[in-house]
């Protein structure tokens, strides 16, 4: 690309010369005054030339601080079609600015980062007028009918100051980010006796709560059936700050039939592995210090013979996938999980998306990945007001929703709102407004007693 100084005048601006094709745009910097025409103007940065061409305006803080001077680099369109859009269109598209830019909260232009450094305005109109610099280190500023955005200058320490920011639909804040949570793992059950008694007895969990339900969950939480059912939550501690069970009962079916979709849960506990032994619960050993047991019902459970110094021993859950980069595309680009573990040769990925959180185990198999009758889902939480724009993300994406957001009732208890995706093996994933599902998830004192009863 070429990079031109010029001189930020009262009154002044520049145009782009016709000479500015696509021959004259390169790779290594260099000092092209020819290439713009240095004579006061109205129309400064045209959103395209005759041949076509459209062309977007990218400025980029000069370090150290040069009194007067700036630069600008001309480069192809980013955005297809953007030279083609009258001005309250490209308004309404770039309205959104991140506060990460460091530009004015009325900020009008979508500000992108190229990997360079070089932040890129994308909708300028072509009356745009460039401003004197205030005193002190400059700052690239656009004005727009007597509305002025800034950016202010990036430390001392920085070359070229900007961050990588992703435009509009694809981009996801760090802070959104972390305020999602793992919550729970999905489990249908054939003997709700059996299952109590091996959460409670050999892994250590308690009940956390216990619901019944008259008929069959709109957004089949037990799966596809009507009937009767109940929903037990087991696990280490309080939801709030634990990955837990939940477990799903029928009333009237014994047993589910096995796929290939899970392949276990491990969590680090030397307790679990006691009480196994102590009750002589099917146990081996698989690897040094870990051992494999199954739930009732087949689901298989991998117990590390040590204590983690944090509060909840749950560390992963294990799923199949048929392709592992698609899969990663998936849960890391679409919904924003952290890849903290990748290993092509075995085939194998870890997302999460916090490092005190349970995380997700992406393993790749041969073949199609089958769910039989006992699939189960995964579940996560993340701000009420984000769930909309979630499943409008999926819709533009072409990914399958299984339930469009919907509120789900709790007899005396908060009504939540959900939406329930399918990753592109089928994995059933549950997302939940976080505000009003910690007012659902209070842990209920009683709730060993009424699973009893």
């Amino acid at each position: 690309m070429r990079l031109t100084p010029f001189s930020l005048s009262t009154g002044s601006s520049f145009m782009y010369s016709r000479r500015l094709k696509k021959k004259t745009f390169g790779t290594a910097p260099a000092l092209r005054a020819s290439a713009i025409s240095r004579r006061p103007s109205r129309r400064i940065f045209p959103c395209f030339s005759r041949n076509g061409l459209d062309l977007t305006i990218v400025i980029t803080l000069l370090w150290p601080p040069v009194p007067g001077k700036s630069l600008i680099v001309a480069k192809p369109r980013l955005f297809p079609g953007a030279g083609r859009l009258r001005w309250r269109p490209l308004k309404r598209l770039f309205l959104l600015l991140s506060v990460g830019t460091g530009l004015g909260r009325r900020a009008r232009f979508l500000s992108t980062t190229c990997p360079d450094g070089n932040t890129t305005f994308t909708g300028l109109r072509r009356k745009a007028r460039t401003q004197r610099p205030k005193t002190g280190p400059p700052a690239a500023t656009v004005s727009c009918r007597g509305l002025r955005q800034e950016r202010a200058p990036a430390a001392a320490s920085d070359v070229t100051g900007p961050v990588l920011h992703r435009w509009a639909g694809r981009r996801r804040a760090a802070g959104v980010m972390a305020a999602r949570r793992a919550l729970h793992f999905v489990f249908k059950v054939g003997n709700r006796f059996q299952t109590a008694r091996f959460y409670r007895d050999i892994l250590g969990m308690k009940v956390l709560r216990h619901e019944e339900f008259e008929e069959g969950c709109k957004a089949s939480c037990n799966g596809p059936y009507d009937g009767r059912w109940s929903k037990t939550m087991v696990g280490f501690g309080p939801e709030d700050d634990h990955f837990v069970v939940e477990l799903t009962y029928n009333y009237g079916i014994g047993d589910y039939k096995l796929g290939n979709d899970f392949m276990g849960i491990t969590l680090a506990s030397s307790q679990a592995v006691s009480n196994a032994r102590k009750l002589q619960w099917p146990l081996s050993e698989v690897a040094e210090g870990i051992f494999e047991t199954e739930a009732p019902g087949g689901y298989k459970f991998y117990l590390q013979n040590h204590n983690l110094p944090q509060s909840d021993p749950v560390l992963k859950v294990t799923l199949t996938v048929s392709d592992l980069q698609k899969s990663l595309n998936y849960w890391s680009n679409l919904l924003g999980m952290k890849i903290y573990e990748k290993d092509e040769e075995k085939q194998r990925a870890l997302l999460g998306y916090a490092d005190n959180q349970c995380k997700l185990e992406l393993q790749g198999i041969k073949g199609a990945v089958d769910h039989a009758a006992a699939f189960g889902r995964i579940a996560f939480s993340c701000p009420q007001k984000e769930l909309p724009g979630l499943e409008d993300l999926m819709k533009r994406e072409n990914q399958k929703i299984l339930t469009p957001l919907v509120s789900l009732d709790t007899p005396g208890k908060a009504t939540v709102q959900v939406v329930i995706l399918a990753d592109p093996d089928g994995h059933e994933i549950c997302f939940v407004g976080d505000e009003a599902f910690r007012e659902l998830s209070k842990m209920d004192p009683e709730g060993s007693k009424l699973l009893d009863d």
